[in-house]
């Protein structure tokens, strides 16, 4: 797997279908899961990365696997259909915000759905020279 990367542009249309670009579906498949994330905005798992959360949460104690319970509960399984879109439910949409211009986001192990205002102001609070730098060396590159 070579992992999510890349930022590309995209549209709702009027119903809430999204268009994932061709790098990104070759590593989500034709179907995977969609569920919120820590950030206001969703994110997108493969098959393979949704069986590690729920070998991860299966770990958590009662307790913590009811803290947890938010990633099942508002999740979707999403499938491609023929023209590489996928129906994003509306619940999902509104908990995030997501209306009309939507960013789409590697982001490693997942993709991410932003609504576009939201990803330039986080985009640009995020690539600045000093966390660039931060990064590098933590990553020791």
């Amino acid at each position: 797997m070579a992992g999510m990367y890349g930022t590309y542009q995209h549209s709702l249309d009027a119903k809430g279908r999204l268009f994932i670009p061709a790098r990104l579906r070759e590593e989500l498949g034709d179907a995977f899961f969609v569920t919120l994330s820590p950030e206001k905005c969703l994110s997108a798992y493969s098959n393979e990365g949704w069986d590690k959360i729920l070998d991860k949460v299966g770990q958590m104690s009662k307790i913590d696997q009811k803290k947890a319970r938010f990633l099942f509960s508002h999740a979707a399984k999403c499938d491609l259909d023929g023209q590489g879109r996928i129906l994003l439910p509306q619940a999902l949409r509104e908990k995030v915000g997501l209306i009309k211009s939507v960013t789409v986001v590697g982001a490693g192990e997942s993709a991410q759905f932003w609504d576009s205002e939201t990803w330039a102001a986080v985009d640009e609070l995020e690539t600045t020279q000093e966390n660039i730098e931060s990064v590098f060396e933590e990553l020791g590159i």
